[in-house]
């Protein structure tokens, strides 16, 4: 694990600072609500969503501090069920800004060799001069490259695949031959999208594509198997505490120094995993005396399941892990020694 990775969250919201600096605030913010609707899913297509540099800068401020601490979340899975292992070679599928790119310098340490592809060439441009102004040898030598993102898309081989809020934007027949080709050339997989009931069905859908390609996966999911969840009950999705700065506060029109970005996901490798005994899918309920965990995992030995545990006080150090336990984290704290 990167133990710079504060800094890195914290060099990024400052070279963010200037970016809307002589853009019409009109401009931005009708910017910001097309991108909202991109985001939320509502338009796929086979065109660029970011068209120019108002676009761009508007999407960086608005949507980069969230995917960075979403795809930091989700990496921080995959590096739990691989402990030992750290990706040499990246490759972000319509990466944009690069936002996946600082989760994962902030989640690794080492030599890398990045490769960012995205299909809309001012967010190429605006990313590459925001790795540029970081301190990260890897931010600065990652290599940007324009691409088709969609059928026919040719992926080099790398340690890490990453595609994150990406499948929503793409028709269906793109979003599956981006899934193919992502885990054909990846030897770990990570996806990302919102943390909506469309987002997690997106997610829920290339889970089964990349099982059927052979990989295995590492996070959220404890198991292999189908899904427990009912498709129109529920959905998986999990939550990162997103800190804003003033410029954010004033794109977004919010008030708040925090917001709370919900994000589906899934991790997948070639290699060996240690996946999560449980998953915690719900932020915990503390009780007096008492903590309620809603989780994913093992039941009974037939295939995977959700349940409800109960943590008392008479459970000693578990009961003190549970009121520390946090939404989307893996269960039993790995210091405890016990199952539920």
């Amino acid at each position: 694990m990167n133990a710079s990775a504060p800094t890195t969250a914290e060099t990024l919201r400052h070279t963010l600072g200037g970016l809307l600096d002589g853009l019409p605030p009109k401009q931005a913010a009708a910017a910001v609500e097309r991108l909202i609707a991109s985001y939320r899913g509502q338009t796929p297509t086979d065109a660029p969503v970011l068209r120019d540099r108002s676009d761009v800068a508007a999407y960086a401020a608005y949507r980069m501090p969230a995917t960075f601490e979403a795809v930091r979340a989700a990496l921080d899975g995959l590096a739990e069920a691989a402990p030992g292992w750290a990706p040499g070679s990246h490759v972000d599928v319509g990466g944009g800004t690069g936002a996946a790119t600082w989760a994962v310098d902030a989640t690794w340490d080492g030599p890398r060799q990045t490769t960012v592809l995205d299909w809309a060439e001012p967010a190429l441009k605006l990313g590459q001069e925001l790795a540029r102004a970081s301190a990260s040898p890897v931010l600065r030598a990652a290599d940007w490259r324009r691409a088709v993102i969609g059928s026919g898309l040719s992926l080099p081989d790398a340690d890490l695949v990453t595609v994150s809020y990406v499948l929503g934007e793409l028709t269906p027949q793109a979003r599956t031959a981006v899934v193919a080709e992502a885990a054909r050339a990846g030897q770990a997989v990570v996806l990302i999208e919102p943390g909506t009931p469309e987002g997690y069905l997106r997610i829920r859908e290339a889970r089964e594509q990349l099982i059927a390609a052979g990989l295995r996966v590492a996070a959220p999911c404890p198991h292999d198997g189908t899904c427990p969840i009912e498709v129109g009950q529920d959905w998986c999705h999990f939550s990162a505490r997103v800190s804003r700065s003033s410029l954010h506060r004033k794109v977004k029109g919010g008030s708040l120094p925090y917001e709370d970005e919900k994000f589906s996901y899934v991790a997948a490798t070639r290699f060996p995993v240690e996946p999560a005994a449980f998953r915690i899918t719900r932020r915990p309920q503390i009780r007096k005396g008492l903590v309620l965990l809603e989780l994913c995992g093992p039941q009974d030995g037939e295939g995977a399941g959700l349940t409800r545990v109960n943590v008392t006080k008479r459970h000693g150090d578990l009961y003190k892990a549970a009121r520390d336990a946090d939404w989307g984290q893996a269960w039993p704290p790995p210091s405890s020694g016990e199952d539920e």
